[in-house]
């Protein structure tokens, strides 16, 4: 088979690390791609969200199977786009993606069909919003941009002036750009988070090993908001109890909506869940592999991923019977010094075939690029995932750690707490 996947970071450099592994795959193109999925699969300069290029570019190499780990693309109708060029392509049509794409749109609909999550209340205007919070006197609330905004489009406020000036942020100096043009403010809910990425055929879905992931820039969870600064597989708090009622109450129900609403939904659909004292409720929902979720979950996954992507878009999930290593994975992310604020890019990288050969170690590439001297460098706020395997979490942990400082670049930053929750 060919298979074109698109996107350019870590959790694509891991989709095509997994997809290489199958006997089926004999060409991979990866659109726009980085220095390290270059290594593995012919890198194609098309921007992820050019829909009319991928399409051509699709038909013009024969290409047997698409799959889209952005949420952007799938957003803007990338699998419409493919499905109406007669191309087999692995994720949401546009109007599925909508469940990232739209906090109001995922709020309503687990309201709708009863599926747990915080109380919230909808806004298009911010002085309707600012007249709610100064007659709301429950602190801490949380604001959230209605739109796509990098996983960053989250405010948690402690008090009425913070609440107010996160208005402003989002809907007047719209920080997070047309994301905020509605907003939702949530209840705030407390408790363990997990993540649990799922195969969806519209019909059937099969849930994956569950992941944590750490959003704050600095040890602690202090910092700055990020788009994840490590993760680990599995969580200790993802009980088989616990698993047993997010199957029932909100997993199977989820889906169930989507296709009652003419929006079934085929791909990867990730929930973001609260465990709370009243049991788990849905934090968010998004559409496609998370990340770095992927780059512990897909090193666990034991079945073909070809196979499962390929039943998915048959409408045939029931029938695959998805292996997973009893094992765990924790990944660091080497971050450029400053992010998610201001950095620096360019810095050339050593180390990085420190771990070739290795099952057990591996470094997925997030934001890397080639200079001019053929030099891998860093490319963005997050540069790399070194990801470690090992029979439990805190043989996973103290792998990590041991090998991280074989990869390093100039200003590299990552916490030293990961897997620590």
């Amino acid at each position: 088979m060919k298979i074109l996947v698109v996107g350019s970071g870590g959790r694509e450099h891991a989709i095509v690390w997994k997809l290489s592994q199958s006997p089926k795959a004999e060409t991979i193109y990866c659109a726009p791609g980085n220095a390290g999925i270059a290594e593995m699969a012919q890198c194609v300069d098309i921007k992820a969200t050019d829909i009319e290029a991928l399409v051509s570019f699709a038909k013009e190499h024969a290409i047997d199977l698409t799959v889209i780990g952005m949420d952007d693309p799938l957003m803007l109708g990338v699998v419409d786009a493919f499905e109406a060029a007669g191309l087999r392509v692995f994720g949401p049509r546009k109007n599925a993606a909508i469940i990232e794409g739209s906090k109001a749109f995922s709020k309503k609909l687990m309201q709708k069909y009863g599926i747990p999550t915080a109380a919230f209340w909808e806004f298009t205007d911010s002085e309707e919003a600012k007249s709610f919070l100064r007659d709301h006197n429950t602190y801490p609330i949380v604001l959230k941009a209605d739109g796509l905004a990098l996983g960053k489009g989250v405010l948690i406020c402690h008090t009425e002036e913070e609440a107010l000036a996160g208005v402003d942020e989002i809907m007047v100096d719209k920080k997070f750009g047309a994301a905020g043009d509605a907003m939702v403010i949530e209840e705030f809910m407390t408790g363990p988070e997990v993540s649990v990425l799922s195969f969806c055929d519209g019909k059937t879905v099969k849930p994956m090993v569950s992941a944590q992931d750490h959003k704050r820039a600095l040890d602690n969870d202090e910092g700055l908001n990020t788009g994840g600064m490590g993760t680990f597989s599995p969580s200790q708090y993802y009980t088989p109890e616990i698993q047993a009622y997010a199957e029932e109450h909100i997993f199977k129900p989820t889906l169930a909506a989507m296709a009652a609403e003419g929006r079934p939904f085929t791909g990867i659909l990730f929930f973001g869940l609260m465990l709370t004292e009243n049991g788990p409720k849905v934090l968010e929902y998004n559409a496609r592999f998370g990340d770095p979720e992927t780059q512990v979950v897909l090193p666990r996954l034991e079945t073909d991923l070809v196979d499962i992507v390929e039943a998915c878009i048959d409408g045939t999930l029931a029938q695959m019977d998805i292996q997973w290593a009893d094992n765990a994975a924790v990944c660091v992310v080497l971050a450029s010094g400053g992010y998610p604020l201001h950095y620096a890019k360019g810095y050339p990288i050593q180390g990085l075939h420190a771990f070739d050969g290795r099952t057990d170690l591996m470094i997925f590439h997030a934001g890397t690029a080639k200079n001019e001297e053929g030099q891998i460098v860093t490319n963005g706020g997050r540069v790399l995932g070194v990801v470690a395997l090992d029979r439990d979490l805190n043989a996973a942990i103290a792998k990590a750690y041991a090998n991280i400082g074989a990869v390093t670049f100039a200003d590299v930053h990552y916490r030293r707490d990961i897997g620590r929750k």
